[in-house]
């Protein structure tokens, strides 16, 4: 038994400088798309002065024409579904409050929200600035991102395919997409949060 385990130590230390080589190879330029396993969009608001009110969304769709040698070429497209909200409100029996968020007319109406970007910005060795298009409600209006570029690797230790690994941020203000109510006791800026892992689009999920 000690025998084996101290094999299998060796094995492992051995191919570890392999498996680092293959890391650092950069992910190859080509069409991308979100890993949702590893990907999150949350927003939040200040909530009567006293928190910061936290949400999310659970099926979001970015598909990413990713050019590493030139990222200002790039571009990106996300779909969201509205009546995927997530509010872990505590009392669903009382109140479906994601249907509610997700659905009524007040707030996001059910209606598809989609991000285009027009234009890609370097500003520094992994970061960018992501300027483009935000339609929800029914409205389009332009939207920044703030994005940090985490890295990339040719094939992945566990998938064994090429990803890529970014984190953003951005902020909006709702009134200008018509979504006013309780301002502003609920601020009327909100904080968008993303982390995510991207992966080939041809990749097939379970």
């Amino acid at each position: 038994m000690i025998r084996t385990t101290i094999l299998s130590l060796a094995l492992m230390a051995g191919l570890a400088p392999a498996l680092a080589a293959e890391q650092q190879e950069a992910a190859p330029a080509g069409l991308y798309k979100t890993d949702p396993s590893h990907s999150s969009l949350a927003w939040s608001f200040h909530h009567s002065g006293l928190s910061n009110y936290t949400a999310r969304f659970i099926k979001v769709d970015a598909r990413l024409d990713w050019k590493p040698a030139e990222p200002e070429g790039s571009s990106l497209s996300v779909d969201i579904d509205p009546m995927s909200v997530r509010t872990d409100y505590p009392w669903p029996e009382v109140v479906d409050f994601d249907k509610k968020i997700g659905g009524d007319e007040e707030f996001l109406a059910g209606k598809p929200i989609r991000f285009v970007s027009k234009s890609v910005r370097v500003t520094g060795e992994k970061t960018g600035v992501v300027e483009g298009l935000l339609t929800f409600r029914g409205q389009t209006h332009p939207a920044t991102l703030d994005v940090t570029f985490n890295g990339s690797m040719l094939k992945h230790p566990l998938m064994g395919i090429p990803k890529i690994g970014f984190s953003a941020t951005g902020h909006i203000r709702r009134s200008e997409w018509g979504l006013g109510f309780g301002i502003p006791a609920l601020s009327d800026e909100v904080t968008l949060v993303i982390e995510t892992k991207m992966v080939p689009a041809d990749h097939k999920f379970p």
